[in-house]
C-alpha cells in the first residue's frame, strides 16, 4: 500500500501516530515523518489513521494516484 500525506493540510493532531506508530512519527511539535510504502501488516492501522485524521490529510492506496493528477 502507498500513502501520501498532504503536509500543507496536516495540523499535527497526531491521530495517525496514535493509530499507526510504526508508519507515522511526529518530529518536533508539528513535523510529521512517515513511510510512503506501508508494510502489509500495517495496512489496517494506516486505514484507521487516515479515517481518524481530522483534516483528511492522508491519501491511501488508489487515492494516492488519483490525488497526483
Amino acid at each position: 500500500m502507498q500513502i501520501v500525506v498532504d503536509l500543507t493540510r496536516c495540523q499535527g493532531y497526531a491521530q495517525c501516530v496514535f493509530h499507526a506508530p510504526e508508519v507515522f512519527e511526529l518530529h518536533g511539535e508539528e513535523g510529521l515523518l512517515y513511510a510512503p510504502t506501508v508494510p502489509a501488516d500495517q495496512d489496517e492501522r494506516v486505514r484507521q489513521a487516515a479515517a481518524a485524521c481530522p483534516v483528511r490529510a492522508i491519501l491511501v492506496g488508489e487515492a494516492v494516484t488519483e490525488g497526483a493528477r
